[in-house]
């Protein structure tokens, strides 16, 4: 049984330190060095050094394929992060959560998760795992559910908005903004614990899927500069 998460060893976490234009701090130890982290096997065959990101298989049946994953080939582009280019599918409850050091919850609609699940994604936010959700389509049932979620998973740890100035929107690129299709978007959310931001959401949508398939915003108010907070998020969870 996976106890805690295995998915980045000391190569990958030097990459992640070495590609922040901004030199974000790492967590030390009490001696002042990199605490390690142990190998595991990756899902796909990829290298050890490859990092991965998921989409949640979640409520059952419920996908995350409206997310676009440019963003992992973006990052890739300007900075030191070695990525997979695609997102692989994994099931909230499933072991295999502790392989990928960031997933995506996305959808539309309304939902609710079985108890299984939500014990399992409180572990793995607490274990260091990163969760990026983001309402499809500015689903406002989909972030009903996702709050009420939020209050059973984390109930002493609630989502509160970040302003600008927060790392998260400066680790790669300076995000001064938030921009949307018809008007301005509500602030991205965050679920902090142990000092580190272990849950982002947005109300909006970070999905940008302009750079998707099948998928459209669909007249939301999606966040149009998606992409680079993307970028963004994925070096502050590699990083924090």
């Amino acid at each position: 049984m996976k106890t805690e998460l295995s998915w980045l060893g000391i190569v990958a976490i030097s990459a992640a330190i070495a590609m922040v234009p901004n030199a974000l701090a790492v967590e030390n130890d009490a001696a002042g060095t990199i605490a390690p982290v142990p190998d595991s096997a990756q899902s796909g065959g990829e290298g050890e050094s490859i990092v991965q990101v998921a989409n949640l298989v979640y409520a059952g049946v419920k996908s995350s394929k409206c997310f676009s994953d440019h963003f992992l080939v973006r990052a890739e582009q300007e900075t030191s992060i070695s990525t997979s280019r695609r997102f692989h599918a994994v099931k909230l409850a499933s072991e295999d959560l502790y392989d990928f050091p960031m997933v995506i919850m996305t959808g539309e609609g309304t939902f609710e998760l079985p108890e299984s699940e939500r014990q399992s994604l409180r572990r793995y936010v607490e274990r260091g795992g990163f969760l990026l959700a983001s309402a499809g389509c500015s689903s406002e049932e989909w972030n009903k559910a996702f709050r009420a979620e939020m209050e059973a998973i984390f109930p002493d740890h609630p989502l509160t908005a970040l302003d600008m100035e927060h790392p998260i929107f400066h680790t790669v690129n300076d995000i001064e903004t938030l921009k949307g299709w018809h008007a301005d978007p509500r602030p991205i959310e965050g679920v902090s614990i142990g000092g580190r931001i272990g849950v982002i959401f947005s109300n909006d949508g970070l999905n940008d899927t302009k750079h998707t398939q099948g998928c459209c915003c669909c007249g939301g108010n999606e966040i149009t500069n998606a992409e680079e907070i993307n970028v963004n998020i994925l070096a502050y969870a590699l990083t924090y």
